[in-house]
Order: structure tokens, then sequence, then C-alpha cells
């Protein structure tokens, strides 16, 4: 994993990849080789399809992680509201409208540091 990427993660995690460094080097390199598969998901598309994971989970960390990465990448905001907005049918309108909340914590966070 990236440093920078490394130091954006919550500070609770990163002491415990301090206290376990062999335990994370496992997990990212795991991580690095699912997502290097030859003839998979590109590198850009897969940004949506773990906020969709995230989504699926309800998981509210991962979920303002990966928007932030599919931002990072290129996508647009509406790009990402969509992955959200395609939980609807899947997991109902509560859980949709919660993980929209979560992506918009963020590209609100990411339009606040772009103003100031």
């Amino acid at each position: 994993m990236k440093k920078s990427v490394k130091k954006e993660l919550p500070s609770f995690l990163q002491d415990v990849i301090k206290k376990y460094p062999k335990i994370w080097k496992s997990f990212d390199a795991l991580g690095n080789s699912v997502s290097a598969l030859p003839k998979g998901i590109d590198k850009k598309s897969q940004h949506l399809v773990k906020l969709g994971i995230a989504i699926g989970a309800q998981h509210e960390g991962s979920v303002h992680s990966h928007a932030r990465r599919a931002k990072e990448a290129g996508f647009t905001n509406e790009q990402i509201y969509h992955t959200a907005l395609l939980a609807i049918t899947t997991m109902g309108w509560p859980g949709a409208v919660a993980a929209l909340s979560w992506i918009d914590d963020v590209l609100k966070e990411i339009k606040t540091k772009k103003v100031a």
C-alpha cells in the first residue's frame, strides 16, 4: 500500500498495523494480488466494485474510504452516487439512502478542502 494511502487510514488502524506488521503486510499483499489478476476488472472500475461491496455490507467506514478512492480515480460525483442508487432494488431504500449519506459526507469534505 502506498504511504500516502496508509496515512489516510484511521489512527486506530495505523496502531494495529504497527503492532501487527506481518499480518498487515500479508493482508496488503493479498489485496494487491487480487487486484492484479490477468484479464480481470480494470483498476479504475475496481473502485466502484469495492464501493458497491462496502455499500452492500453496510460498512460506513469502508463506504467513506472507497468513495474517496473512487473520486481520486476520476469518477464523477454522479457516478459515485449512482453506485449507491443501484443498491435500492437489491438491499432496499433505507440501505441505499444510508450509503448516499455516507458518500455525501466524503464528497462534501472533498469539496470543502478544494475551496479552502
